[in-house]
């Protein structure tokens, strides 16, 4: 597995190839998971869960590319049966499809463009190097449709090479999570701190629902920004800020919660929402996008530019639902393992 972060980073790609490399392990698969480290803490070589990890230090400007050319060469000296390399948007994934000599398969998490106007250009000129990697790969797989529509479009990928297989969860994680004693009503979110998300709506929303406090579960470059709207709006007393968490916690505030708002359109699958759904916990998701998907049985869309009073008035009308069934990451295993030996 190559991809631009791996445990104990946290994000949605960072948790796709942690549920299947440790489920790879326990069928008899040896796995190795190559990565970057942009912190420059993390061992270079560890065993976590059985899954061997290797780390090359990397040059990650605000969270992005993951420029790591060292692990070109380590690859490059190694015979793998399977090469899979995971993410689009990171240097990484380049590395492994021009270093890979036998099976290579390309799962890209891909979601177009970027909220920033500079990595759009740049994207530019990479997606003449990206487009290689489709090309070497001997299957692409998809987490959603809405990802599998905008490869083939950009990329002019075969629908023949495309394979759909969404994200899981762990289903037995769900069966006793603990509810949190509650005085408000709660909105929550949970994920990294962008700008793309749209928490900023969320805060702007607050002053019109009596009876709601926010929670902000997780870190990122958006963080300071987020506080001083907070500060600036006076609703610094009606927001909890929370990060680092166990998943225990982590789940018990999904379960609790009286509903979870996503508002990004940048997202190739959306975990997060899955898991609220599968707790019982209605969402509010931003259309246009992967998260659309959900749309039904307890989830609703609004579309940008995002209108804070629809806003406020759609969390104000959401109730608690019954757990949407999801897929099980073993599933997700067993997919992929019919693709390897394909």
């Amino acid at each position: 597995m190559v991809c631009h972060r791996y445990y104990p980073d946290i994000g949605g790609v960072e948790t796709h190839v942690q549920q299947i490399s440790e489920r790879l392990v326990k069928r008899g698969f040896d796995v190795e998971v190559v990565c970057t480290d942009s912190t420059w803490k993390y061992p270079q070589q560890e065993f976590y869960n059985g899954v061997k990890i290797t780390r090359f230090r990397s040059l990650a400007p605000k969270n992005a590319y993951f420029f790591a050319p060292q692990m070109y060469f380590y690859l490059k000296d190694r015979d793998f049966d399977i090469v899979h390399a995971h993410n689009y948007h990171a240097f990484p994934a380049l590395f492994a499809a021009i270093a890979a000599k036998r099976r290579f398969v390309f799962t890209p998490h891909y979601h177009g463009g970027s909220h920033s106007i500079l990595r759009n250009l740049l994207h530019i000129p990479y997606q003449w190097m990206g487009s290689f990697i489709f090309k070497k790969a001997g299957k692409i797989v998809c987490v959603s449709k809405y990802e599998m529509k905008l490869i083939e479009i950009d990329f002019h990928v075969p629908r023949s090479k495309l394979v759909l297989i969404p994200n899981g969860l762990n289903v037995e994680e769900f069966n006793a999570i603990k509810q949190l004693k509650k005085e408000s009503k709660i909105v929550l979110y949970a994920g990294r701190l962008e700008s793309y998300k749209g928490i900023q709506y969320l805060i702007e929303a607050l002053p019109l629902l009596d009876g709601y406090r926010l929670k902000v579960i997780g870190k990122g470059s958006y963080d300071k920004k987020l506080h001083e709207l907070a500060q600036k709006l006076k609703l610094n007393n009606r927001i909890d800020w929370l990060k680092d968490i166990d998943r225990k916690e982590l789940l018990s505030h999904f379960k609790s919660a009286d509903v979870f708002v996503n508002l990004s359109t940048f997202e190739a699958y959306g975990i997060t929402v899955a898991e609220a759904l599968a707790c019982g916990t209605s969402c509010i998701v931003a259309t246009g996008g992967a998260l659309e998907e959900f749309v039904g049985d307890g989830c609703v869309g609004l579309s940008y530019p995002i209108d804070i009073n629809e806003l406020a008035r759609t969390i104000e009308s959401r109730k608690r639902i019954v757990p949407r069934k999801m897929p099980d990451w073993d599933d997700v295993t067993s997919d992929l393992i019919k693709l390897y030996s394909t």
